[in-house]
Formats: C-alpha cells, structure tokens, sequence
C-alpha cells in the first residue's frame, strides 16, 4: 500500500505525482503482470539468456 504524505496547503495535482512516481518505483504493475501467468524458471532462465546474448551482439556491432 502507498502512502503519500501531503500538506494542507499543497495542490492535489502535486500530490498525484508523487504517488505516480512512487507507484512506479514500487514496480507494482510490473509484479502484476507477471503474475498473470506461471512461467517455469527454466523458460525464464532461457529468456535472459538469450537477452544477454542480443546485448552482447549490439555492442559488438553486429547487429544495427
């Protein structure tokens, strides 16, 4: 749960921002959507290795 500490006088579009940011630092959406659905760690595993890989051919230059 988010809480936002806010004044009296302070206006509430200010204080709309600061509970975006601090929503969107918390990651939230992040941890729902991956919730959704289960993937097995191996598939997981199999994915960020294969990011490491594209990373490593970008900075290479093989790729543009």
């Amino acid at each position: 749960m988010l809480i936002i500490d806010s004044k009296d006088c302070e206006n509430i579009d200010k204080a709309l921002k600061k509970y975006k940011k601090k929503f969107e630092k918390a990651k939230i959406l992040l941890q729902l959507r991956e919730r959704q659905s289960f993937t097995k760690p191996s598939i997981r595993r199999r994915t960020e290795v294969l990011k490491a890989v594209y990373k490593l051919q970008v900075a290479s230059g093989k790729f543009e």
